[in-house]
């Protein structure tokens, strides 16, 4: 098949593209600065930017399938301009007006643990609004949402340190928030089953093989440094107000959205691997990958 990847220079299009092309595919990268791509030499690549309409519509011509991967983290705070709505709504929008004006088939979206049109964040809402635009689309489609993704190159990790200090710190609420983060070697070829296999009207929901907190997720990655953390409790309502005040601060990752993320869990109701043929035993737990066998 002629696959176009959209962001498939970001973290899970770095691994997804090698995947595709693994499996015998033709696969375009796009992405904004498609350069420094490090792909085999199979891959084509195209630049452009999905909140611009013109600079992508070309891409899409010959293709059978478009994945869109193209979004900003929830971690931080948006920068540059951009905005969730900007580019998970609008952006997607973008994407399938061009898919259908190309005669593309289906599409693969990426989206989010909770996505709504109404949820408690920017990041979620717009998640949302741009599933009902791939659902009230004439395309075919597959819908994922994953919990945090964590592997090479990754977000998730790195995030924890951002937040937090060794050896003592504090967390907003103790870090109770729960989320069920997947590796991305696994998360990767049941993206690529989702564009080869029949799966077209389905949404699912992904996550790894356990449920951790966050105070457990910083643990985690201390000790994978050798060093061990004391997590203390930041009440709410002062993580409230801290972050509310950032919000208007260009150089503070965080904001008020990032603080009502942290009083959600990002676990899954019911875990869909099932659907690829995976059971949660195959999966990567977050401790192996960082070579910390037992749990904090």
């Amino acid at each position: 098949m002629n696959i176009l990847v959209a962001g498939g220079t970001g973290f899970v299009g770095s691994y997804l593209v090698p995947e595709l092309v693994e499996r015998g595919h033709d696969v375009t990268a796009l992405a904004r600065d498609p350069s420094e791509a490090d792909f085999p030499e199979s891959v084509e690549l195209a630049r452009g930017d999905v909140t611009a309409y013109d600079s992508i519509e070309g891409a899409f011509e010959g293709q059978d399938v478009v994945v869109n991967l193209v979004a900003l983290s929830p971690l931080f705070k948006p920068s540059g301009g951009k905005s969730h709505t900007k580019v998970h709504l609008g952006g997607t929008q973008n994407v399938v007006n061009a898919a259908e004006e190309h005669g593309v088939g289906k599409i693969v979206q990426m989206s989010a643990l909770d996505a709504n049109p109404t949820g408690p964040t920017e990041y979620l809402r717009a998640k949302g609004q741009a599933e009902q635009v791939v659902t009230d689309s004439g395309l075919d489609y597959t819908i994922f949402r994953p919990s945090v993704i964590f592997g090479e190159g990754g977000e998730f990790v790195s995030f924890t340190k951002v937040l937090t200090t060794p050896y003592v710190t504090a967390l907003p609420g103790g870090g109770r928030s729960r989320f069920q983060p997947i590796w991305i070697g696994d998360l990767a070829p049941m993206l690529a089953a989702g564009v080869e296999e029949d799966h077209d009207g389905e949404t699912y929901e992904i996550g790894g093989p356990e449920v951790l907190t966050l105070a457990e997720v910083t643990k985690l990655a201390y000790r994978a440094e050798g060093k061990s953390v004391t997590v203390l409790p930041l009440p709410m309502a002062f993580a409230r107000l801290g972050l509310t005040a950032a919000d208007p601060i260009p150089f503070v990752p965080f904001g008020s959205d990032q603080y009502r993320s942290l009083k959600l869990d990002n676990t899954v109701s019911n875990n869909d691997i099932g659907a690829f043929g995976v059971e949660e035993s195959d999966l990567t737990t977050l401790a192996e990958y960082l070579g910390v066998e037992d749990r904090p």
